[in-house]
């Protein structure tokens, strides 16, 4: 993999995991499209994610920090902890499958089109709240229950994640902007949780061992780092202003010409050695 092409994964990645839109979805698409893999394809994996939670704990350092200092006054820990459980539940009672739809791209028009409807619904509650002047509810156990529904159902590609905990959070009640922010920070475990066990296989496989590509994996990481920071602090400044339809119009479009794709045999699945280095991720294999 050139560093060029690194550059491209590791600004899609930062772009796409806080702007709702799906950042697995798009780096599934571009690898099947281009056919782009790589020797090293689950270090390069961790690592884009590893540049996504340095965003995120720059972002939020006031917060992180309250956090450690007041463990039991500060309930946002607690809070995520809870929110993180449906999505381990999931992966483990659904692993093959989630396996299968990660290295299969047979549904992602249909996700992109889901991610746009959830969109669409946010938008629509949040507006409706603010004509009918409902108060806001604060962030507590169901909405963090909510979301964390939502960020397991959000682990299919093509299914913002993102996207997904934010309606999952006005869907229970919080405004835009309190969604927003949790969801950002409800990233930081799931991810912490992907990395130890891609790490760990990354150990068992030998794969720190003679690495040509890392540069380039370098460069990756680094840009997803710098791209979600500026994503994160866009994010946040447009949550309350900006309407989500804009979103919603782009993935809808997106799934659509995914779907045209798949039906002329366009589109099929990533290469061989990115799906091999995706299904060893989820199986262990």
């Amino acid at each position: 993999m050139s560093i060029l092409t690194a550059a491209l994964l590791g600004f899609i990645q930062g772009l796409a995991e806080f702007l709702p839109i799906s950042s697995s979805g798009h780096l599934n698409l571009l690898q099947a499209l281009f056919g782009i893999g790589m020797e090293h394809q689950l270090l390069f994996n961790i690592l884009l994610h590893v540049g996504t939670l340095l965003a995120v704990l720059v972002v939020f350092w006031k917060e992180w920090w309250d956090m450690l200092r007041h463990p039991i006054q500060n309930k946002t820990l607690l809070l995520l902890f809870i929110a993180s459980l449906p999505a381990l539940a999931g992966k483990i009672l659904f692993d093959d499958l989630l396996d299968y739809y990660e290295v299969h791209n047979v549904i992602l028009g249909a996700c992109f089109l889901f991610t746009g409807l959830l969109l669409l619904l946010t938008q629509w509650m949040a507006r409706r709240r603010e004509c009918l002047g409902r108060v806001d509810k604060p962030l507590g156990i169901l909405q963090a229950l909510a979301m964390g529904i939502m960020q397991a159902i959000g682990m299919l590609p093509g299914v913002s994640r993102s996207g997904s905990t934010i309606f999952g959070g006005v869907a229970s009640g919080l405004n835009r902007e309190r969604a927003a922010k949790f969801s950002f920070m409800m990233s930081a475990p799931a991810i912490v949780a992907g990395m130890l066990s891609e790490g760990y296989e990354v150990v068992k496989t030998g794969g720190l061992s003679a690495i040509s590509d890392l540069p380039a994996i370098v460069v990756g990481m680094v840009v997803a780092a710098l791209v979600g920071y500026l994503a994160i602090r866009f994010m946040l400044k447009v949550i309350a202003k900006a309407s989500l339809n804009w979103f919603a119009l782009y993935v809808i479009v997106l799934g659509i010409v995914v779907i045209v794709l798949q039906m002329t045999g366009i589109l099929t699945d990533a290469p061989l050695e990115l799906t091999d280095a995706t299904a060893r991720m989820f199986t262990g294999a």
